[in-house]
């Protein structure tokens, strides 16, 4: 009895002392059931290593978390796997990074299908669905999501026929896309006329590129782009070529005129950032270069500047040189088809020796150029210069002893239209060094059979053997000879595009100097293009050719026009693309 009142003493309540608690109870037993060297003083407070240990709080039962970050994650699969069902409709490839639908003929259900994937892809940063002209007037669909892929960089939006209410939509969204860097909105006629408005204040302040190419722009929209270019302190390219009514003067209510031009050009003296200006067939007359040259002294930064096109420059670009000489870092100058005049290139010529980083100066297709080519070549800086395109310039014998000095160092030579270089061919061949050429265009230079030999000489010798590029167009006085001598010479191990067409309406058999071509074929392992329209051939070597071109992927360009071409090479020219896929 006592045993057992000492036991109900030690377990219910001390003799004569306070009643303990059950949870007391319970405790002291679990305690007497360990050993004394596992025996260690409970905390004071209990720990949080339920929290380390997973153990769920709150009566939350264990493993709810885990089974939602595996939902989570199934979902992701899932939606992961509807993108890349979707552009594996388009025949496209999935990529989380880069979205690219140009020429995929999406439709307002495709844009809207598209949308909704976005939430799939949060690592977006390039989207293009450029050429695609049905989502004109539905981009809505797709801006109103563009806030689940925040991280986009890149933005292309080509042709796609956008209209006012397009703009609107996209202006309303482009703060959902804060890190937004290129903005590509070109051949999109109805940004012009008004709707530039909708983007006014609204383009993202890191906005490096801004391309507004054949936008239809008016005057009144240069004058709204003026005041978006004074908000981007970044902006690095501006590309509002093919625009001519850009320059056109605004009437006023008081019968005056405000230029539009004008308040763009004076708000490029705040993009001190600026690198890349085109201004190409924009309809420039010489006053506006009056108000752009008023702003070139403030974009030291400028390296391009694109001025072709502008036939209205003829005797204006003076205005223009005077400030010129600011721009020092200036590579590439781009005056083709300006309509130049003597006192034009004499006022170029005068502040070339200020451009000390120039290495581009195309004034090609500027009949008066071929003259003054030798005073070009003086002023310019030789050893940097990489491009001199002088086509359709009306070259003489002095001028073409003068490029011989630059051709050295070119990386392109283009003198194509250019009479003076047939039987004269050597004196720029000779002048080459080795693997520095890539670009050669010869086209409509009346060159002759010895031409294409000494051509032949310089391959072997090795000063061709980086050529990507060959252009020998329009020469039907070349002989059998000159073109069988080219083909079995070798050394344009890298050329990727020859053309070697006639004029349209000449045809010609190429039957002699063919087995050369198909001889010449293991030699050129870059070819991907090979042009050889107005020439006959006959049905077999015909399939020869085609088949051995079709093999490895070569886009052959045949002439559907030639009645000597048997009906198995008679294609247009989309069914010689067809033909010209690799074989399954």
């Amino acid at each position: 009895m006592e045993s057992a009142d000492g036991q109900r003493g030690r377990d219910g309540s001390s003799s004569g002392g306070q009643k303990r608690s059950p949870l007391e109870v319970i405790m002291n037993q679990i305690l007497r059931k360990r050993t004394a060297s596992d025996r260690k003083p409970l905390p004071r407070f209990p720990s949080r290593g339920w929290e380390r240990a997973g153990i769920p709080e709150d009566g939350e039962p264990e493993g709810t978390e885990g089974r939602r970050a595996s939902s989570a994650e199934s979902e992701r699969d899932v939606g992961w796997g509807r993108v890349c069902v979707f552009l594996q409709r388009l025949g496209k490839k999935a990529d989380s990074r880069s979205l690219s639908l140009a020429h995929c003929d999406l439709t307002a259900t495709d844009l809207l299908e598209l949308a909704t994937l976005l939430q799939f892809l949060p690592r977006l940063e390039e989207m293009d669905v450029s050429w695609n002209e049905l989502i004109g007037g539905c981009l809505r669909a797709l801006t109103s999501h563009l806030q689940h892929a925040g991280g986009i960089r890149t933005l292309r939006l080509c042709s796609c026929r956008l209209n006012a209410d397009d703009i609107t939509a996209l202006g309303e969204a482009l703060g959902c896309v804060p890190l937004l860097e290129i903005l590509d909105l070109s051949w999109n006629g109805g940004v012009g006329g008004g709707a530039l408005q909708g983007l006014l204040g609204k383009l993202p302040p890191p906005l490096r590129e801004l391309h507004l190419v054949a936008c239809q722009l008016t005057a009144a929209d240069a004058a709204a782009l003026g005041g978006m270019v004074s908000d981007l302190s970044r902006l690095c390219v501006l590309d509002v070529s093919c625009n001519p009514q850009l320059t056109q003067e605004v009437d006023t209510s008081g019968g005056g005129s405000g230029g539009g031009f004008r308040e763009l050009a004076a708000a490029l003296s705040h993009a001190s950032s600026l690198s890349t200006l085109r201004l190409q067939a924009c309809g420039l007359t010489a006053d506006c270069l009056d108000a752009l040259g008023g702003s070139l002294r403030c974009l030291p930064s400028l390296r391009e500047l694109d001025l072709s096109c502008n036939k209205s420059l003829a005797g204006g670009l003076s205005r223009l040189t005077l400030h010129l000489s600011h721009l020092t870092h200036l590579e590439s100058l781009d005056l083709h088809l300006c309509c130049l005049t003597l006192a034009d290139l004499e006022a170029l010529i005068q502040v070339l020796p200020s451009l000390t980083a120039l290495s581009e100066l195309d004034v090609s297709s500027n009949k008066e150029a071929g003259a003054a080519v030798g005073s070009l070549v003086s002023a310019l800086p030789l050893t940097q210069m990489r491009r001199l395109p002088l086509n359709s310039c009306s070259l003489n014998d002095e001028s073409l002893t003068a490029l011989a000095l630059v051709v050295p160092y070119l990386r392109s030579l283009d003198v194509s239209w250019c009479k003076v270089v047939g039987g004269r061919l050597s004196l720029l061949l000779d002048s080459l060094q080795p693997s520095v050429i890539l670009e050669l265009r010869l086209s409509s230079c009346d060159l002759t059979t010895d031409d294409l030999r000494h051509l032949a000489a310089a391959c072997r010798r090795g000063s061709l053997s980086s050529l990507r590029v060959l252009d020998l167009s329009y020469n039907g006085s070349v002989g059998d000879e000159g073109w069988s001598a080219l083909l079995a010479a070798g050394g344009l191990g890298s050329l990727e595009d020859v053309d070697l067409s006639l004029r349209p309406s000449t045809l010609a058999p190429c039957s002699a100097w063919l087995p050369a071509l198909l001889s010449a074929l293991p030699r050129l392992p870059a070819l991907t293009r090979l042009a050889v329209r107005r020439w006959s051939v006959g049905s077999q070597d015909g399939r020869q050719l085609n088949h051995r071109l079709r093999k490895r992927s070569v886009l052959l360009e045949w002439d559907p026009d030639c009645t000597d071409m048997t009906s198995s090479c008679k294609m247009t020219n989309q069914e010689s693309l067809e033909e010209s896929q690799p074989e399954e």
